[in-house]
């Protein structure tokens, strides 16, 4: 069995590196991606406690946490999409 430091060590690299992307970078596709990364490292927590406490209700909130980054995506794409028209 995988030591729980292990995960929890990713998603928190993973949640830095797209903070920082998102505070840095000015390009709004750039941003987009970097928020995703936040919102997968955060699901990664989530995952990772499910399994060790034997839960069903954390992969219940990931698949809500995926379902509203997909419809921010789409919202967000649509926006720059028509602002740079």
């Amino acid at each position: 069995m995988i030591p729980i430091v292990y995960p929890l060590s990713l998603a928190a690299i993973l949640f830095v590196i797209g903070m920082i992307g998102f505070l840095l970078r000015k390009n709004a596709i750039v941003i987009f991606m970097c928020l995703e990364l936040m919102f997968n490292a955060a699901n990664l927590v989530f995952i990772t406690f499910t399994n060790y406490y034997q839960l069903i209700d954390g992969q219940a909130f990931v698949v809500f946490v995926m379902t509203v980054a997909a419809a921010e995506v789409a919202v967000g794409l649509a926006l720059i999409v028509a602002i740079y028209r």
